[in-house]
């Protein structure tokens, strides 16, 4: 399989980003490498990506995002790899408009699996294409920021970019 990478400077750190074609495989944070790496094991095997640009088509909605365009990334194309389960929670993920939060309960009733609200933090935290899929949008059912691959600094950026660029 050939997978390609390239870096992109974000307000936020630098950003990770693997892809094939035109679709967005994989990001993450460039100060998160070796899980990165990891990650990349484990969806995609011995493959190992090379230095490249990223295409237009995924580079530049995530930078139109970072300036203000909240809904730009909404269309990036994306392909995964991952159970069925986390495929439907990640899908879900998408569906969470910029600057809305959900529960990890709410998200698994919105799925049908009201219940199962451990299993989808754990598809949650799986994201491979954090950001894009946007799981830090899931917050505590009491209101608190919980976990983020990011570390929940970025996590609060993020959100406060969102709200404070969306009005409702």
């Amino acid at each position: 399989m050939d997978l390609w990478l390239d870096r992109l400077v974000s307000p936020i750190g630098t950003l990770l980003l693997v892809w094939r074609g035109e679709t967005l495989r994989a990001l993450d944070f460039g100060d998160k490498e070796a899980r990165f790496e990891r990650l990349l094991r484990v969806h995609y095997g011995a493959a190992r990506p090379e230095p490249a640009r990223a295409p237009a088509s995924i580079r530049d909605p995530i930078e139109a995002y970072f300036q203000g365009e909240l809904t730009a990334i909404d269309g990036v194309p994306v392909e995964t790899n991952g159970t069925p389960f986390q495929q439907q929670v990640w899908k879900a993920l998408r569906e969470i408009p910029a600057g809305h939060t959900t529960s990890y309960g709410a998200l698994a009733a919105r799925i049908g699996r009201a219940g199962a609200s451990r299993a989808v933090g754990l598809a949650n935290g799986s994201n491979p294409v954090g950001l894009v899929v946007p799981c830090h949008r899931v917050i505590g059912a009491n209101g608190t920021l919980t976990g983020y691959g990011g570390g929940i600094d970025r996590k609060r950026w993020l959100l406060d970019h969102e709200q404070a660029l969306t009005h409702f």
